[in-house]
């Protein structure tokens, strides 16, 4: 049978027993089509006599994983998930939630609303709401404290974690795992129910379990520290403190009205962008969709240094073996012994066995020369910074690789251009920028030169995703597009020194708008002496005042190095602690004098707006040039590459929500205090401005 005429939900009879189908992919979003299919289904069991239960269940890849973010910003159509909802809940005849895949946000919230639930033994589940700054609003958060308890619900709803099958039926959330075929299982399940006449079991009439009330204040606590900035963590915590005390009907009211409201809010139109604009920057600008990657099943790394280890350990965490070359076995077996810590590391966060951290290892093997690599499909090169080592270990590569093997770089600053040039073979040459650490950054700027080849691109980008990364396809750039941005916000931060501000007040600035570390405390992490290298790489390049602001050079010459001499931009204690120095004040006072600036009191917004529109302006001009291909990489690189807070969208979408006019209106500012060289507007900004647009429209 099929009662509803609904393409997106089918209706078929086994007995007594009605099975409501979900087919709506790719993920069975709660379209208006799913609702008002469901909403048949349970007509057509209340309306047959006969019918005895609805068993829910999905066809696909997973059971229905949330809202439809389509429908986002437009006027719902009835009936609305809410409407749903209501109908399981007083539905007089059991329904059998049957999950397979992932049961997320409103998909999670239907299955809470049926009276049973069983699912297959690799199943997850979640309430990921908050993640996109909203939170459950059709029942979540009043139903799963009533089942799991308390604690563990806050810990889902608040942080929108998933639990695995076992879990949830420990926690009494399931009811039953079906090891066999999930359909036939619950059929047989519910049948058992209407024998043994269990009936209707609604979560809505379950008491409370009892809680600590104390959890809720120490949770609250965490959250500020973990969700700095975001504000549904907290409300989270607010609605589950209310529906402890509150009747069902009225804390369900409130519940809802707190989603509708956080729908509305900048940060979750912020944390929604996000979430779109990082599945758009999977997509290669130029390159059809059907464009087929080159198969990867054997890798190989050049440079067994830090960033080397780190992208080794990456492709063994992908059960991609590896042949890791260096030039001698000293560093290679020092190398070694780093991967195999990385990997234990792993084992202790539990995101592998034992067992499988030493069949990953076995993946490993050492080379000090190129002979081997013949049946290599993809080699990273990852040797130091200097353009001609590079050259010579791709001319290496190039006599010992297939012809269509791909060479990647790791570059963070280089000419890929110029690399390309340096083999007969450029269109296998292309971009891999990790980021340090490479095993844990979940950013990877994959760079494509002019004439990388279309499938040799498809190739990284899929490989990215299969190492569990966010790539992200930029073009040639000084610096690409994180460290191009990165690099005058630098400069910024320099200046200001400079001009009167202290390390302190910088990094307090960047930290209080949502940075998880300022500038100079970064810098002291990553060690002066590194820092001095890199500047004098760029030197040549450099205007007069940038090499002029020779700061770092001289907390060099001071034997300041950062935390691992004790003193950099800050002091440090013998735990690592760090406070201000008197002693920096005295060096950037006498700098300032040796200059001829005449330092003065700097504003907390003057910082700000600096190290920020500064970022912006030199991404407008990323755009203009191409090498972005939109601003929402430009936002999902700084997100993920820079820890600039998701609650405010990346750089480019809080520019547009501060207000382009504003913005032009700084840059002119600052290019009137500062320097033509450092703050004219770019004509991108420039353009939309007169036209009452935005980067995005």
């Amino acid at each position: 049978m099929n009662a509803i005429a609904n393409n997106a939900v089918t209706l078929d009879r086994q007995g007594g027993v009605l099975v409501a189908s979900v087919n709506n992919p790719p993920v069975n979003a709660l379209s208006h089509a799913v609702r008002a299919g469901l909403v048949g289904a349970i007509d057509a069991l209340e309306d047959d006599p006969s019918a005895q239960a609805l068993v829910i269940c999905c066809e696909g890849r997973t059971f229905i994983a949330g809202a439809d973010l389509r429908e986002f910003g437009a006027p719902m159509k009835s009936p609305l998930l809410g409407e749903v909802i209501a109908r399981l809940d007083a539905c007089a005849k059991p329904v059998i939630a049957a999950m397979h895949g992932t049961a997320l946000g409103g998909g999670f919230e239907i299955a809470l609303a049926c009276s049973y639930r069983i699912a297959v033994r690799d199943a997850r589940f979640g309430l990921p709401e908050v993640k996109l700054g909203l939170l459950p609003g059709s029942g979540g958060i009043v139903r799963l404290p009533r089942l799991i308890g308390v604690e563990a619900a806050l810990a889902m709803i608040s942080e929108g974690n998933q639990i695995g099958a076992q879990e949830a039926l420990d926690k009494g959330l399931l009811d039953q795992i079906a090891d066999g075929d999930l359909k036939a299982a619950s059929i047989a399940f519910v049948r058992q129910i209407v024998e043994s006449a269990k009936g209707v079991r609604r979560t809505s009439e379950l008491p409370v379990p009892s809680f600590d009330p104390a959890h809720l204040s120490a949770k609250r606590t965490e959250l500020a520290r973990k969700f700095k900035g975001m504000n549904a963590p907290q409300i989270a915590v607010d609605l589950i403190e209310m529906m402890t005390t509150t009747p069902f009907a009225e804390a369900a009211e409130k519940e809802y009205a707190a989603c509708k409201a956080l729908i509305a809010s900048p940060q979750s139109r912020a944390l929604r962008h996000l979430f779109s604009a990082e599945r758009e920057a999977l997509k290669i600008e130029g390159i059809p969709a059907d464009i087929a990657p080159r198969p990867v099943n054997h890798v190989a790394v050049v440079g067994p240094g830090t960033m080397g280890r780190g992208i080794t350990t990456c492709f063994l965490m992908a059960d991609l073996p590896v042949i890791l070359v260096g030039r001698s076995d000293a560093s290679l077996s020092k190398a070694q012994i780093a991967i195999a810590a990385m990997l234990d590391g792993n084992v202790k966060r539990g995101a592998i066995s034992q067992t499988e951290r030493d069949r990953k290892l076995a993946m490993l093997m050492l080379s000090t020369d190129y002979n081997g690599l013949g049946a290599v499909d993809l080699v990273v090169e990852a040797v130091s910074e200097n353009i001609d080592t590079k050259k010579q270990v791709f001319r290496a590569l190039e006599e010992a690789l297939r012809p269509d093997a791909i060479i990647a770089t790791n570059t963070s600053f280089l000419d890929i251009e110029e690399l390309a040039s340096s083999v007969s073979r450029p269109e296998n040459v292309v971009g891999m920028h990790f980021f340090n650490p490479a095993n844990i950054m979940k950013l990877l700027e994959n760079v494509r030169g002019s004439r990388s080849a279309p499938d040799a691109l498809a190739t990284i980008t899929a490989l990215g995703k299969r190492l569990g990364k966010l790539p992200v396809m930029v073009g040639r750039s000084e610096g690409f597009v994180a460290n191009r941005m990165l690099s005058k916000r630098t400069r910024e931060a320099q200046f200001l020194l400079e001009e009167g501000a202290t390390p302190w007040q910088v990094d307090k600035v960047l930290t209080g708008f949502g940075f998880p570390i300022g500038p100079f405390a970064l810098a002291d992490l990553a060690g002066m002496d590194i820092m001095a290298a890199a500047r004098a790489a760029r030197f040549a390049r450099m205007t007069p005042r940038e090499q002029r602001c020779n700061i770092v050079d001289k907390l060099v010459a001071a034997g300041r190095l950062g935390q691992k001499s004790g003193a950099g931009y800050y002091r440090y204690d013998a735990e690592g602690k760090r406070s201000p120095d008197p002693q920096v004040e005295q060096i950037l006072a006498d700098h300032g004098a040796e200059a001829g600036i005449v330092q003065r009191q700097i504003t907390d917004e003057e910082i700000l707006e600096r190290c920020l529109y500064a970022m912006v302006n030199e991404a407008a001009r990323i755009l203009e040039e191409g090498a972005a291909a939109r601003p929402g990489d430009i936002d999902v690189i700084w997100a993920n590459g820079f820890g600039f807070p998701r609650h405010l969208g990346g750089p480019m979408f809080y520019a547009q929500e501060a207000g382009l006019p504003h913005v032009l209106e700084a840059l002119e500012k600052y290019a009137g205090m500062v320097g033509e060289d450092y703050f004219k507007p770019a004509a991108l900004i420039t353009r939309l401005v007169s036209e009452g647009r935005g980067f995005y429209g």
